[in-house]
């Protein structure tokens, strides 16, 4: 694709945006149910595809050209296809985003300032291997009012392309729903040109490796909200009670080692009295405990689990914020003292007491789906759903009000809050 046909694509992506604004909650959501519905028709076609892309990415790992994770990440069965369905309907069931009154002050008698939430407006949305990925941005992106231009990972082309044509046939037959609000690019020359698109495009969220981000970082004029790797922590400090440690610690390991939110190094207290039995017990689960990493700042991917004994949770804290990816970190603690200091001193987009790091997931907070995870410390933090993909306008109203009546002291300003 030459620059010219993509600015063209951007430019009709930009007008589509106009309209997505103004959008009903009515049609929005006829427009999911459809997406999910046809979502569950096209079940079998959808995973016939990913088996193509499959096959091809099978070879590409037996020749050391893909990883295992991202190998994992690609694949699509029954379980993942049903929670891309029930995904859809859930953005389908919250409250739309949009219109929603953050602040309404009346600055003078007639004088009313409103702060209200509006789309973003257009989106490119750069993203690796995962090909449900694509319901999950398509679904937020109609809800909230956004156009997108979407790049997948060339892995799951067949199946990034089967699952877009499906919910492009679901769109088009939604009465009211506007032409060119989800837009598919395909290769890394595309990408180049979409960066360049900053008359047209007003955020870019990529979700890949360190190596991708700092590219588009550095090739764009466009802001970019994303994190660029998972490097998660859990210190377990000297009151933890074994069990529940035990428990955090597999699951945050191993449910999904590959996952961005998967902990990548544990922080010991060194008085803990269960250190042994602990290690033992991971071993026993398949983790691997690497006790002197090249590395602190290291994202595995895997079933492999830095391993420190730090002298106090200060010492924990202070390592964490050094080499944190800013991404997800838990204290397993039993006393509550400490697990304030913990969770009010970690500079993170997520902190938790006495739970998995896995659950710094936008379906698991209630958002219906997320874009990614955003480490930046911009408007949006953390998982990014709905509320993430807005941004706010000032409406102010009035009966013939000019600022020289304030500005000589005709009228005063009473600024109150309605």
């Amino acid at each position: 694709m030459d620059s010219d046909s993509f600015e063209i694509i951007a430019k009709k992506a930009k007008e589509a945006s106009k309209k997505t604004a103004v959008l009903s909650t009515d049609v929005k959501n006829k427009a999911l149910f459809n997406i999910a519905e046809k979502l569950e028709q096209n079940k079998e076609s959808i995973l016939e595809a990913n088996r193509e892309d499959l096959k091809l990415a099978k070879e590409l790992l037996d020749s050391g050209k893909l990883s295992n994770s991202n190998y994992n990440r690609l694949k699509l069965d029954e379980n993942k296809l049903r929670d891309m369905i029930l995904g859809v309907k859930d953005v389908a069931k919250l409250p739309d985003p949009v219109g929603k009154v953050l602040l309404k002050r009346e600055l003078d008698e007639g004088l009313i300032l409103t702060k209200i939430s509006c789309p973003i407006g257009v989106l490119g949305i750069i993203f690796e291997a995962r090909p449900d990925v694509i319901s999950q941005i398509s679904s937020l992106a109609v809800k909230s009012g956004n156009v997108v231009i979407l790049k997948g990972g060339k892995e799951a082309i067949n199946t990034n392309k089967k699952i877009m044509s499906v919910i492009q046939d679901a769109l088009s037959r939604t009465d009211g729903f506007p032409e060119n609000v989800l837009n598919q690019i395909y290769t890394r020359e595309d990408v180049n040109k979409m960066l360049l698109q900053d008359k047209y495009i007003d955020l870019i969220i990529p979700r890949g490796g360190n190596s991708l981000v700092k590219f588009i970082k550095e090739n764009t004029k466009i802001p970019v909200l994303g994190h660029s790797d998972g490097v998660c922590h859990i210190y377990t400090d000297e009151s933890a009670d074994f069990e529940k440690a035990k428990k955090i610690i597999i699951d945050s390991k191993t449910q999904y080692p590959s996952a961005c939110n998967s902990v990548e190094t544990l922080l010991v207290h060194k008085d803990w009295k269960y250190k042994n039995e602990l290690i033992d017990a991971l071993e026993k689960s398949g983790i691997k405990i690497v006790y002197s990493p090249e590395s602190w700042h290291k994202e595995y991917s895997d079933k492999i689990l830095s391993y420190k004994e730090v002298n106090s949770i200060e010492d924990a804290i202070n390592h964490i914020n050094e080499f944190s990816s800013g991404h997800t970190e838990s204290i397993i603690t039993e006393n509550r003292k400490n697990a304030e200091i913990f969770m009010n001193s970690v500079d993170s987009s997520g902190v938790y007491h006495n739970v998995s790091t896995r659950f710094a997931d936008g379906y698991r907070y209630g958002f219906g789906a997320e874009v990614g995870i955003s480490t930046n410390k911009t408007h949006a933090r953390g998982p990014v759903g709905l509320e993430g993909l807005t941004i706010y306008k000032y409406n102010i109203t009035g009966d013939g009000q000019i600022v020289k009546d304030y500005s000589e002291g005709a009228k005063t300003f009473h600024h109150k809050d309605l």
